[in-house]
């Protein structure tokens, strides 16, 4: 799948947090493709390392790094290394867990965990490599965030994790405009990644998908097609801004599972197979 080439983003430097895997792993290898310096920032040092490599491959500079995204201290070591080595220009705020738990079901320590990793950890991305972005003088941070991060979703920690990604984003875009940083939070659908299939049970995910009026999920690359333009100068007046790539499901799920409740079994069966 090609992606437009943003020749603004050849010699620039940007974080993925998440970058050994799914829509981390296509966001960091589609910036490497473009020139970029790409620090591939994973929990996984071995797999950060594989896809750093591929990175180089690509005509990029792949950087592993290890980083615990919930924990304040491996963001400041990974500050300290970024800031060596000069101007930051883009982060992706990608790393996340997902729990498919009700309130009642939730236990104070899943809560927390998934807390500290889908939300922390990006309280702490823009926290502590606001120093580095600012040296850049333009730079751009995109926040990972859900389509249930615009809409109710079963999970208690995953929605009110990726509804908080949401309203911090806006707080970012704010604070942080006077320093050349622009913010903008992304809210995927229903995307092929290790994380959509955790369960046993894949009739949830097909349960899910009748109500995607585009009828498919969306692979990583289509993710980062649109990282790669908020990253680049073409979104420089982008800033603050909330945007879906969710195959409609968010502006129109309802009527499309109601539209097709109501048609035969086969064509249904048919359809949320494509």
């Amino acid at each position: 799948m090609s992606i437009t080439q943003y020749t603004d983003l050849a010699q620039k430097a940007v974080v993925v947090t998440g970058g050994a895997g799914g829509i981390g792993s296509a966001a960091s290898l589609a910036l490497a493709a473009q020139g970029a310096t790409v620090w591939v920032a994973d929990i996984d040092l071995e797999a950060a390392q594989r896809v750093a490599s591929e990175a180089d491959s690509l005509g990029g500079r792949g950087r592993a790094v290890r980083l615990d995204v919930a924990d304040p201290d491996s963001w400041r070591q990974l500050a300290a290394q970024v800031e060596k080595d000069g101007p930051l220009h883009g982060l992706v705020n990608n790393a996340g867990v997902s729990r498919r738990l009700g309130i009642l079901d939730t236990s104070p320590e899943v809560w927390e965990s998934v807390l500290a990793i889908n939300l922390s950890g990006v309280f702490y991305g823009m926290k502590y490599l606001a120093p580095a972005l600012s040296m850049a003088g333009s730079a751009s941070i995109v926040n990972i965030s859900s389509v249930f991060g615009l809409m109710g979703y079963v999970s208690a920690t995953y929605t009110a994790t990726k509804w908080g990604v949401r309203g911090l984003t806006k707080t970012a875009a704010a604070e942080l405009a006077d320093k050349g940083i622009r913010v903008n939070s992304l809210h995927p659908g229903t995307i092929e990644t290790p994380l959509m299939w955790q369960g046993d049970d894949n009739a949830f995910i097909e349960a899910m998908l009748r109500t995607v009026p585009a009828g498919r999920t969306a692979q990583p690359e289509e993710l980062a097609r649109t990282i790669i333009f908020l990253l680049s100068d073409d979104s420089a007046y982008t800033t603050g801004a909330e945007i879906a790539v969710d195959g409609g499901m968010s502006g129109g799920g309802l009527s499309h599972r109601i539209l097709l409740d109501s048609k035969p079994q086969a064509t249904l069966k048919a359809q949320t197979q494509q």
